[in-house]
């Protein structure tokens, strides 16, 4: 992260936009280096076929600090991940993080206002976006924890479609417990099918989310074992 972080400095005042293209450019990169000194193997899985150059919503299921290098990973197009504020207090990544995604505050009105600003402007300037819909870790013994209405209803407003993605490994790469639980081997990311959203209203926030919810619960249950309730 030290090494990455000069080139970082350079591309801030390129802008948010060009500047931060670049900055992703060089997280891809330390994400696959630091994959490679720790033992951790990128594995992509496409279940049906996935159009590069086309702005999506990613959502992603959340359950593990590993979460954070497959999005850089292993989406190959220009992105901007809503992440949590109080990340940036972590050290040297804290740093890198604030640069690389659109922060959210979820304690006030005002800054979750903000950070739906900045997603909304990201897409206008050609990008796609990627969140968490269950916000904060799934800490359950099951394969999500409920969604938030907030990507659906931004998707529906732009009429963005959504692109499901699954991490089925992270959590045995790095438990939600603590940072020091780090374990070599695959790391999987699955690409479902998009999810398009033309001619539907706010009405459908509700049906939207109960339809990804329902695709990515059936996905990860193909790919994970869970225990019988």
């Amino acid at each position: 992260m030290l090494l990455v972080f000069p080139f970082i400095i350079l591309a801030l005042p390129l802008g948010k936009i060009k500047g931060g293209n670049i900055i992703y450019i060089f997280y891809k990169i330390w994400a696959r280096l630091w994959y490679l000194t720790i033992g951790i193997i990128h594995h992509e899985i496409y279940e049906t076929p996935h159009i590069a150059n086309k702005q999506y919503i990613f959502v992603a299921n959340h359950i593990s600090y590993m979460d954070i290098p497959p999005i850089v990973a292993g989406i190959h197009q220009p992105v901007r991940v809503l992440g949590k504020a109080e990340m940036i207090k972590v050290p040297i990544f804290g740093w890198l993080y604030q640069a690389a995604v659109i922060l959210v505050d979820r304690t006030t009105v005002e800054g979750r206002m903000k950070s739906i600003r900045n997603l909304k402007n990201a897409l206008q300037n050609g990008l796609s976006i990627f969140i968490f819909p269950e916000g904060t870790f799934n800490e359950t013994k099951q394969p999500l924890k409920n969604f938030y209405d907030g990507a659906f209803r931004m998707a529906i407003e732009t009429q963005t479609p959504i692109k499901p993605m699954l991490f089925v490994d992270t959590l045995n790469r790095m438990h939600y417990r603590s940072l020091f639980e780090l374990t070599p081997g695959k790391n999987r990311v699955v690409y479902l099918d998009e999810i398009g959203v033309t001619g539907l209203t706010m009405k459908d926030v509700s049906h939207l989310k109960q339809k990804v919810y329902s695709i990515m619960e059936e996905g990860l249950k193909r790919y994970i074992q869970y225990p019988t309730p």
